[in-house]
């Protein structure tokens, strides 16, 4: 049998994770069943496709992905179900899929046509299911929907690089549960573009001349403990999933303050690096 993700805006307050659960086992009782997340912020398509895209490909192939983010079907916002990476993603046609595996191709992309036959106003519990318990019994996609070419296309909040290619101009794309500001710019864009030069990452009035691998690379461990750098002090880092981070090191917004808290980055806020 295979595993059906829950990725979600729902929060955890109210019934709807819950119903869900109890719609997959009504119809598949030996279904396998785990939540990703569901504390993603309202609507916020950047964010799932961060989150989702730095787990996916932890679960075994096959794995079924339902996203509820951004759900409510109309006439820009179709539903599909697809393959892509040996995964299964059902999800709205909102460009999430473009953001989560921009250079991966699917294997086949259908959009959904059930809607007839599944009495619903809450897509995700009757819908979404309904196609990822198809899937988990063997179903084909080509039952649940009409094969179509392509899905929606975003290319917001991507980088951009200065005609000179001195300048990397980025956003923040993510706020962990730590406080740290992710950005969109990757590892590998950072060598291609910089070729080993100098430089400096810019978060609104804070600069950052080095870029640490790893938190407690902040910390000089040769010094005596009284002399070490301490909790609350800001870094930048690639992080494990290869992006630029802004961060504080030991972070709690509720103590020595985060980089959200007290550098005041948030989602959006602009992130540049200037080679030297």
């Amino acid at each position: 049998m295979s595993i059906i993700t829950l990725t979600t805006d729902f929060g955890t307050k109210d019934h709807f994770v819950g119903a869900i659960k109890g719609t997959i086992y009504s119809e598949l009782p030996n279904a396998r069943i785990v939540d990703i997340s569901h504390e993603i912020s309202p609507f916020n398509i950047t964010e799932t496709a961060y989150i989702l895209k730095n787990a996916y490909k932890s679960f075994p192939e096959g794995s079924i992905h339902i996203i509820g983010v951004d759900s409510e079907l109309n006439t820009e916002n179709k539903h599909i179900a697809l393959k892509l990476d040996n995964h299964y993603f059902i999800c709205p046609d909102n460009g999430v899929i473009s953001l989560l595996a921009s250079a991966i191709k699917p294997e086949k992309i259908v959009e959904i046509n059930i809607h007839d036959r599944v009495a619903t106003s809450f897509p995700v519990l009757d819908v979404f299911v309904k196609v990822a318990c198809h899937i988990a019994r063997g179903g084909t996609l080509e039952i649940i929907g009409k094969i179509i070419p392509e899905f929606k296309q975003l290319v917001e909040l991507q980088p951009a690089i200065s005609s000179d290619k001195n300048t990397i101009t980025g956003n923040i794309i993510y706020v962990d549960n730590y406080g740290n500001a992710i950005s969109n710019i990757n590892t590998k864009l950072f060598h291609e573009i910089g070729k080993g030069r100098n430089f400096e990452v810019i978060a609104k009035r804070h600069t950052f001349k080095k870029i640490y691998t790893k938190y407690s690379d902040i910390v000089d461990f040769s010094l005596p403990n009284e002399q070490r750098q301490k909790d609350g002090n800001k870094m930048a880092i690639f992080n494990t999933s290869n992006y630029l981070e802004i961060a504080i090191y030991r972070s709690n917004s509720k103590t020595v303050g985060s980089a959200n808290t007290l550098l005041g980055l948030n989602y959006r806020d602009v992130l540049t690096i200037k080679f030297i």
